[in-house]
C-alpha cells in the first residue's frame, strides 16, 4: 500500500482502528476521519507507538457522520488537500443506541450507518475516478438479516425498535453497495462489501447487560468473539488484495464471497432507496 492514501471512518476504536493500523504497517497513508478529536488523537498516539517509525504516513481530521454540514467540510478539504484517494473504508457505526436523531432529523442509526456515509462517498466519488484504479470498501453486519427498507418510515418517526432500525441501516449499506456497484462499472472504481462477525469493540455500548452478568459476558466475548485485529482482517483484504482487484458489488466474510439474501441484492428496491437518499442529503430535490 506505500504510495497510497486511504481514508477509514471511524479509526479510533475497534476494527476500523485495527484496520489502520494493518495498512499503515503495509506502507500505507491512511486519513483518520473521525468525529471525537481528543479520542481521535489518543488513538493516533498508540497507533504510531505500535506501527513504529518505518510504517506510513498517518493524518487525522473530523468527520462528524450524523451532520451532513461536516460531511461536506470534511470532503471539501479532502478535496483541496489530497490529490488522490485510493480507498475509502467507510467503517464507523452506531449500534442499537436509544431513539435520538442526527443534527438534520434522521433516526440516528440510519442516518450515520447509511445517510453519512452516502453523502461522503457521492462527493468523493470524482476524486475516486480520478484517482483509478480506486476501492470503496463498505463495512456491513449479518444483522441486516433481521431488517427492513419501510420506505414509508425511514426515519422511524412512527415506531423506533433499536435492533430493527440498525438492521435497517445496515441492509441499507449493502443495497448502496449494489446500487453503486452499478453505477461504476467501467470506471475503474469498485465497491464490495464485507460483514466483520462478532467482534469485541465498544459497538455495543447501548445494549444493556445485567450487572451481575457482566462477568459471565466479558468471559463470553473472549471466549467466542473475534479480536478487533481478526475482525479487521476481510477490510484490510478489500483495500488491498490483488485477488479483488476487478471483483465488483459482491459481500464478503472472513476474506470469502458470500451469498446474501435476495432483499440485500433487490436491484429495485436499491435504486428507490439511492434515490430518497439523495433527497433526504439535500443531493436532488
Amino acid at each position: 500500500m506505500r504510495g497510497k492514501t486511504i481514508i477509514v471512518t471511524g479509526a479510533n476504536s475497534g476494527i476500523a482502528k485495527a484496520t489502520t493500523v494493518e495498512l499503515l504497517r503495509r506502507g500505507g497513508r491512511v486519513i483518520m476521519a473521525c468525529r471525537d478529536m481528543k479520542r481521535t488523537e489518543e488513538a493516533a498516539q498508540e497507533i504510531r507507538l505500535e506501527t513504529g517509525p518505518d510504517s506510513g504516513e498517518l493524518l487525522i481530521k473530523c468527520l462528524d457522520l450524523a451532520s451532513l454540514k461536516s460531511v461536506h467540510s470534511f470532503c471539501e478539504d479532502i478535496i483541496k488537500e489530497e490529490p488522490r484517494i485510493d480507498v475509502l473504508i467507510n467503517n464507523a457505526g452506531i449500534y442499537q443506541c436509544p431513539y435520538t436523531i442526527t443534527e438534520d432529523g434522521f433516526e440516528m442509526q440510519f442516518g450515520v450507518n447509511h445517510l453519512g456515509h452516502f453523502l461522503l462517498t457521492h462527493l468523493l466519488l470524482d476524486l475516486l475516478k480520478r484517482s483509478a484504479p480506486s476501492r470503496v470498501v463498505v463495512v456491513s453486519s449479518k444483522l441486516y438479516k433481521y431488517g427492513e427498507i419501510n420506505f414509508d418510515d425511514l426515519s422511524s418517526e412512527r415506531c423506533y425498535d433499536k435492533a430493527f432500525a440498525y438492521g435497517r441501516s445496515k441492509l441499507a449499506n449493502l443495497l448502496f453497495t449494489c446500487e453503486l456497484a452499478r453505477r461504476l462499472e467501467g470506471t475503474g472504481v469498485t465497491v464490495n462489501a464485507l460483514t466483520p462477525g462478532i467482534v469485541r469493540t465498544n459497538l455495543g455500548r447501548h445494549v444493556n447487560i445485567p450487572l451481575l452478568a457482566k462477568p459471565l459476558w466479558e468471559l463470553a466475548s473472549r471466549a467466542f468473539f473475534k479480536s478487533p485485529e481478526e475482525g479487521a482482517q476481510t477490510s484490510v483484504y478489500l483495500a488491498c488484495s490483488p485477488d479483488v482487484e476487478d471483483v465488483q458489488g459482491k459481500c464478503f466474510a472472513d476474506c470469502q464471497e458470500q451469498k446474501l439474501l435476495p432483499k440485500a441484492t433487490d436491484q429495485e428496491v436499491a435504486r428507490k432507496l439511492w434515490d430518497i437518499s439523495e433527497v433526504m442529503v439535500g443531493i436532488t430535490v
